[in-house]
């Protein structure tokens, strides 16, 4: 994110220009120049229009002292170029990390985008407990076998299906996840983007009881039976002793009593809490009292432990001692938290949805958009002389490129303005055949990896030309852009210098510190009470000389507390202050304000005076950098040659008014 410590006029041009959407003027014209580059009337208009509701300052709104402080924005930008902070890394990579977030609005497809999160979002009300088979098969294995491999899955379901065998002992005997062997291929409860998606879309369309067909996955085919279906058990926090399970040779009762013996401590009344620091054995919790982090289902090894944790609650928060594969547990209630609501989760949505499977959808949405969108015409001829540089060594990963490119080298296609040549395509093939397609021949395996490049290509150069689709885009990363450099330039020529010129600010406060003066200010002890007959009964003491400590202790007990006080200096008019204390009353008779009733004793009357330099700094730095920065912008006016088109200029102030 951008640094955000901009002056105050910056800020007024930086927020007017990142937040304008409205429709941009058909035409346009050149307001002004400096050293004769133009700037155009239909920026300064929208940004004008866009600064009436964010400015305070109403001298601003005038359009003549507007137009002036737009031209000092102008020259300070470039100043910053003059001076060439755009070369500086960090400006640069900070610029290049805001386009690319900003751009991720552009380059997708917001219907397909939406359903996904719908989908996502429905899904995630229920939790599925299912079972698999795992045929395993390359994701980029050869026709026969993908084949091979999807008709050895159908000839198992059969074997469930038809011939009525179980499925977990079919999984154990033939699933090549080598959890099945301890599993039977049960995977516990899972929800929505816990599993890869098409895995999960198997799942969720399959009924309960029922057997899918084949599912291909990047990891093989796999067939899924759906055990139970349940309603979202959202997130739960809990805190759990834990007692190890014994070592081999061990006396296997020994955890089992240990865990009784903490059981009955915390049934006697002792902290929870403190019996995990002392004796569990989970180092990674016991220093927190047993503390975990709130976890949903299926995102802990032990489903036990999970359905233990979900059964508690505010009525029963404390389990029995129970036993899981890594020990014996007790498990404390903390809290349950439901699952969200849609909005609430809009961007955690948009963030699984971007580093998931599903992700593909949104990318093949808008490679089908980019392909209406930038026609291309192939030269075959050198696309065929290309295809015969390939062999059969591609699919080992040894393949080399021809060792004289020039014949390779003419356009094999545009996109856009955009010639991409023979050559390019070769450099790209060159770096595929690691994980090379397992499509044969070698001229099917070319065409395979052509439709990706030129998808490729053709949202490359989208990306590359969202400046030139998008005004709005444009106006936002120009906007941007400047934020940056200015940002730099004034922590060089104004804020650093007003925090180091410590001479130069000492003498800007002398010769001016008849503004920086306090009022009337009172060392005072403030007394309040919603009982007025009290407070006259403190009055009185106080008047008396009685301390404060001596009221407190007269009229305030253990179980209610009848008076309070408080103390301090105070200015003459705070809210704190009541108002009826005056210079000459050392105790003030009993006052109102809403419901309560206020008696004032005054230590000490501090005549107004001026502040020191210490006293009023804050506001001394800022007015010294605004002081800075115009002396500053005077002397860029004569840096640079401004010229202003006043006719054009009356005749925006008429189109404004308008």
């Amino acid at each position: 994110m951008m640094r955000m410590k901009i002056s105050s006029l910056l800020l007024v041009f930086f927020t007017a220009l990142s937040v304008h959407s409205q429709q941009q003027n058909t035409t346009k014209e050149v307001l002004f120049t400096i050293n004769d580059q133009p700037y155009y009337t239909d920026e300064f208009i929208r940004v004008y229009r866009k600064n009436l509701d964010l400015v305070k300052d109403e001298s601003q709104k005038d359009l003549n002292q507007y137009l002036d402080l737009y031209i000092g924005y102008k020259l300070k930008v470039n100043k910053a170029f003059k001076l060439g902070l755009q070369q500086g890394s960090a400006y640069q990579n900070e610029l290049k990390s805001y386009r690319t977030q900003l751009s991720k609005t552009y380059l997708m497809d917001s219907k397909v985008t939406q359903a996904l999160m719908d989908e996502g979002y429905d899904r995630l009300q229920k939790e599925i407990n299912a079972s698999h088979i795992l045929l395993m098969v390359d994701e980029n294995a050869s026709p026969a076998d993908t084949l091979a491999a999807y008709q050895k899955a159908m000839a198992i379901r059969d074997r469930i299906v038809k011939g009525g065998e179980d499925f977990g002992a079919v999984a154990e005997e033939t699933s090549q996840d080598p959890s099945a062997k301890e599993n039977k291929g049960n995977l516990g409860y899972f929800t929505a983007f816990r599993m890869v998606y098409a895995f999960e879309n198997g799942a969720y369309k399959t009924p309960v009881g029922k057997v899918s067909m084949p599912v291909r996955s990047r990891f093989g085919y796999h067939l899924i039976k759906v055990n139970d279906i349940r309603n979202n058990r959202g997130e739960i926090s809990v805190s759990h002793i834990m007692v190890l399970k014994p070592k081999e040779g061990e006396d296997p009762l020994k955890a089992k009593t240990k865990i009784e013996e903490i059981y009955q401590k915390i049934q006697q009344g002792e902290s929870f809490e403190e019996l995990a620091k002392q004796l569990s054995e989970d180092k990674s919790s016991s220093t927190k009292g047993g503390l975990l982090n709130k976890f949903a289902s299926g995102q802990l090894s032990s489903e036990v432990f999970e359905n233990e944790a979900f059964a508690l609650s505010k009525e029963q928060p404390l389990s029995k001692p129970f036993e899981t594969a890594y020990g014996w547990h007790i498990v404390k209630f903390n809290e349950k938290y439901p699952l969200r609501s849609k909005d609430e989760m809009k961007s955690e949505l948009e963030t699984k949805i971007a580093r998931d499977d599903r992700s593909r959808k949104i990318s093949d949405a808008l490679a089908v958009k980019l392909r209406q969108k930038y026609p291309m015409k192939r030269d075959n001829k050198l696309y065929k002389e290309l295809v015969k540089t390939l062999d059969d060594t591609f699919y080992k990963g040894e393949w080399k490129m021809p060792s004289d490119l020039t014949k390779y080298q003419g356009t094999l296609f545009t996109v856009g303005s955009k010639a991409v040549t023979g050559g390019n395509f070769l450099d790209y093939l060159y770096t595929q055949q690691k994980n090379a397609a397992g499509l044969k021949p070698v001229a099917k395996l070319a065409d395979f990896y052509f439709d990706r490049f030129a998808d490729e290509q053709r949202a490359t150069y989208n990306n590359e030309n969202l400046e030139n689709d998008h005004p709005e885009f444009a106006a936002i990363m120009n906007e941007y852009r400047d934020g940056l450099l200015l940002f730099d330039l004034m922590e060089k020529e104004i804020w650093q210098r007003s925090k180091t010129d410590t001479v130069g600010l000492t003498a800007f406060y002398e010769n001016s510190k008849q503004k920086y003066v306090w009022k009337t200010r009172y060392d005072a002890e403030i007394f309040s009470s919603t009982q007025p007959d009290l407070m006259k009964k403190v009055m009185g003491m106080l008047k008396k000389g009685a301390t404060a400590q001596a009221i407190k202790d007269k009229f305030n007990t253990a179980d209610k507390l009848n008076v309070m006080m408080y103390d301090g200096i105070y200015e003459e008019g705070v809210d704190a202050l009541p108002k009826n204390v005056s210079p000459d009353v050392k105790v003030t008779d009993v006052s109102q304000k809403g419901e309560y009733y206020y008696v004032t004793r005054i230590r000490k009357v501090i005549p107004a005076g001026i502040k020191t330099l210490e006293e009023c700094k804050g506001r001394v730095t800022n007015e010294y950098q605004q002081y800075l920065e115009q002396n500053w912008i005077n002397e860029l006016k004569k840096e640079f040659t401004i010229k202003v088109n006043n006719d054009v200029f009356e005749r925006v102030k008429q189109q404004i008014k308008k």
